[in-house]
């Protein structure tokens, strides 16, 4: 697969819109404010791992992450209410401003990652969460797990327990419970998503706020950059043989990077990242978007993106 897109990567965004009351940037989205009541979401082609902004940028991936992220807030909003109104552009979601709880729900079906790393230095309990002995690397738990993080607004995130979140205040009791019942739920829908297009949803994460006093999944939902996808076919075999499995996710982007000395501890420096590994990154993302949605890529070229975004955003607010 060899998919070249011409143009300027997405690398920033600096826009003024009417009624604008704030400005937020992240990783890899900026975040604008309007009125007391709404946001205007732009996802970048910026990209991060262990917490880190990557040297590079990655053609398409703003694109890929809001149009997948609008597909499965559509495909989830019977399970819960979600932030979303509409995507006016394809690197654009606009929605409600919601007060979020900042914790990351993490529901994990599979032993990779963050849990495996943890589990082969000796751990069987991860926030709380059992996890069983005489387990290998990337195998399916018997039932999935919830690993909650604190969502740090600098720094990393850690690692949390359900009774330190109600004990810290963090999220009253009530709420914990209904929240861990969404994730379950959005992790099963999901789940069963992915296998009709012959993925394996392995983790995920989730997060909620609450508008008007009710509780609501606001964020991305189901993204390469928040989840981890295996192919099924073949994994059983690879799981057998102790071989890693082909996957659609962020994962190799990280596995890169630990292979060249970097993790985000201190004292380690980040690598340059070569032109064939952005083209291989882009090519990721994008089959992703393909294998999950069943549409084709179509890259918007024919004007500036940036012109483009504000144009159609411009046109949404106006709406409003």
């Amino acid at each position: 697969m060899r998919v070249m897109i011409s143009g300027q990567p997405l690398a920033s965004t600096a826009f003024t819109f009417p009624r604008q009351t704030g400005f937020e940037t992240g990783s890899v989205r900026d975040i604008y404010m309007v009125g007391d009541d709404y946001l205007v979401m732009v996802a970048t082609d910026r990209i991060s791992a262990f917490d880190y902004l990557l040297p590079a940028t990655i053609p398409g991936k703003g694109q890929v992450l809001t149009q997948i992220a609008k597909y499965f807030l559509e495909a989830t909003s019977d399970i819960v209410p979600n932030w979303l109104i509409s995507s006016p552009d394809p690197n654009v979601l606009l929605g409600h401003k919601c007060q979020p709880y900042r914790i990351e729900v993490v529901v994990r079906g599979y032993l990779v990652g963050h849990a495996w790393r943890e589990y082969k230095d000796g751990k069987r309990e991860l926030c709380g969460a059992s996890m069983p002995d005489g387990m290998k690397e990337d195998q399916r738990f018997p039932e999935p797990i919830i690993t909650p993080a604190t969502h740090a607004a600098e720094g990393h995130d850690e690692d949390i327990s359900p009774d330190d979140i109600i004990a810290k205040g963090i999220v009253p009791a009530e709420d914990w419970d209904r929240i861990e019942q969404y994730a379950r739920a959005l992790y099963k829908r999901g789940s069963e998503m992915a296998a009709e297009r012959g993925l394996i949803l392995v983790d995920t994460k989730y997060e909620f706020g609450k508008k008007d006093g009710k509780l609501c999944l606001i964020d991305e939902v189901h993204t390469p950059d928040s989840s981890r996808y295996f192919y099924a076919d073949g994994y059983e075999e690879r799981l057998a043989r102790g071989e890693h499995q082909r996957q659609l996710s962020k994962e190799f982007v990280r596995e890169w990077l630990i292979a060249h000395d970097f993790q985000g501890l201190e004292g380690q420096v980040m690598p340059d990242i070569p032109d064939d590994f952005v083209q291989q990154t882009a090519e990721r993302y994008i089959e992703l978007y393909e294998k999950l949605t069943g549409r084709q890529f179509a890259p918007l070229e024919d004007q500036p993106i940036l012109q483009r975004i504000e144009q159609n955003t411009l046109k949404a607010l106006e709406k409003l």
